[in-house]
């Protein structure tokens, strides 16, 4: 697979291209991303489903400037998908010779396969093994069921904001767009259901940009947000039954206002149809599915058991002193092992404590005297695929104060392990890095013992550094939780 890969998506509403960078077999990264509402559908369902002169040539210079925009970047393949607009045009064969003759080759995907390349990126991306996606496009609707990280069926449906904002929003008939939603969900197998629903596209993108403001929420990112549906049914409703010119009171942003009511009305009739309880919202769609077809394609369509790519792209920018960073994983889970027969800590936060250790030094990369603060930074912002938000912030609030007092509360407390759960994992952190860098860091051996007002952590090592020993006694302690003793070995571990 190339190096540099840009993936064009031609919806009905936008055309969208995402740029991606590989940065080791199976590790990438967004490069860059644009947009343009070249609206391709706009008037083709008065026409018979025709595409119009004006929004062919809107679209073709849209794609002209997305090939410049590619090769700046260095790209060494351009993968095009067209989905509902196009392949329901008479015309279509017209299109795609005009993109044709600019350098563009245009794949037409079916309404099934834009289904599965939207579950593939989120049984791929989102932290959840099980779900339902539902991909709200301009004219169709593509809904996928996954069961244990399985694509097990999936349907698309002709109904799209465009397409009912022209034939009924437009008329003001909200009473036919509910019977023509309705009729079209009709068709969906009754074992489409599930508690969790993984919302795609820029309806659910929206729709959650809008909760997220409404309740605060602390964390500016929409991929993995997620929220209680029944707790905002009532908001869908008053989405697409209030006057257009009241939306942007509602949190909806200016450019949603013309396609969002139909939107809401499909979005919020389908969740009452699947039983949803949580609504997950994905940032991943059509593109990384199209993208992840091609580099997982000798993978079986999905990434190896406990493999992470945001980790793996991490490591692969960031890590200079990959021994060390090793070394600082391995230690950590040798304390989460020991610290086991006391129960310290629970077994739900031994991944958290793994990543937080391997990658605790990526921010030296930026400037060493700052690095805590500048990995919190990193970590929190761009350990973007396969976990929720409270793993992200989690693991870099570790890392933050790993060897740093532990401060008294924190802004997103909310979101986060009690206290005493965050300062000794913080400082199991900490204390890795420092021990790693002892010679023979292999050789040192953990034991916890119980006592009255908390516990001891006895570490054995036959030939403790002078610096290392001089760091630990500076290490701040999660006191009176937890103490340190040490003691010589007699022999190599």
């Amino acid at each position: 697979m190339a190096k540099i890969t840009a993936i064009i998506d031609i919806g009905s509403n936008s055309a969208r291209m995402a740029i991606f960078e590989k940065t080791s077999h199976l590790g990438f990264h967004l490069l860059y991303e644009t947009k343009s509402k070249v609206r391709i559908s706009e008037s083709t369902y008065e026409h018979d489903g025709y595409l119009q002169e004006i929004p062919m040539q809107r679209a073709i210079s849209a794609l002209e400037d997305f090939l410049w925009i590619a090769k700046a970047h260095k790209t060494r393949k351009i993968l095009c998908v067209a989905t509902s607009a196009v392949r329901d045009a008479p015309n279509q064969s017209d299109f795609l010779r005009r993109a044709k003759k600019i350098g563009i080759s245009i794949k037409v995907i079916s309404g099934e396969q834009e289904a599965y390349f939207g579950a593939l990126s989120a049984l791929n991306l989102l932290p959840y093994a099980s779900g339902i996606t539902i991909d709200i496009g301009g004219g169709s609707t593509e809904c996928a069921l996954i069961e244990n990280h399985k694509i097990i069926d999936k349907i698309s449906l002709n109904i799209g904001t465009i397409r009912l904002k022209e034939l009924f929003f437009d008329k003001n008939n909200l009473k036919g767009a509910r019977e023509f939603v309705q009729k079209e969900l009709a068709k969906i197998p009754s074992h489409f259901t599930n508690d969790h629903v993984f919302g795609i596209g820029g309806t659910a993108r929206a729709l959650s940009k809008a909760i997220q403001k409404h309740i605060q929420y602390p964390i500016d990112t929409l991929h993995a947000f997620e929220y209680d549906f029944l707790e905002h049914s009532d908001f869908f409703h008053t989405i697409y039954t209030s006057k257009p010119s009241e939306l942007q009171k509602l949190d909806i942003k200016e450019d949603r206002v013309d396609s969002i009511q139909g939107g809401a009305l499909i979005f919020h009739l389908a969740l009452m149809q699947f039983h949803t309880k949580r609504v997950v919202t994905s940032g991943v769609g059509v593109r990384e599915g199209v993208f992840l077809n091609d580099l997982l394609r000798n993978e079986n369509g999905h990434f190896p058991p406990h493999f992470n790519p945001s980790v793996r792209n991490l490591k692969d920018r960031f890590i200079k002193n990959t021994k060390q960073a090793n070394m600082q994983k391995i230690l950590a889970l040798k304390l989460f092992k020991a610290q086991e027969k006391i129960s310290l800590v629970k077994e739900q936060y031994k991944l958290h404590l793994s990543i937080s250790a391997e990658l605790y030094n990526i921010g030296t990369t930026l400037n060493f005297y700052e690095k805590n603060q500048h990995s919190d930074y990193i970590l929190l912002n761009a350990l973007s695929y396969g976990f929720t938000h409270e793993d992200r912030l989690l693991i870099a609030t570790l890392v933050k104060y790993a060897t740093k007092k532990f401060p008294d509360s924190l802004p997103f407390s909310a979101l986060l392990p009690d206290q005493q759960t965050l300062k000794i994992l913080s400082f199991f952190i900490g204390l890795t890095e420092i021990l790693s860098q002892n010679k023979n860091p292999k050789g040192f051996h953990f034991t916890f013992f119980e006592n009255i007002n908390g516990c001891t952590l006895q570490i054995e090592h036959n030939n403790l550094n002078h610096l290392t020993e001089e760091r630990l006694n500076k290490l701040n302690l999660p006191s009176p939780i937890l103490q340190l003793a040490f003691k010589a070995k007699t022999t190599e571990s």
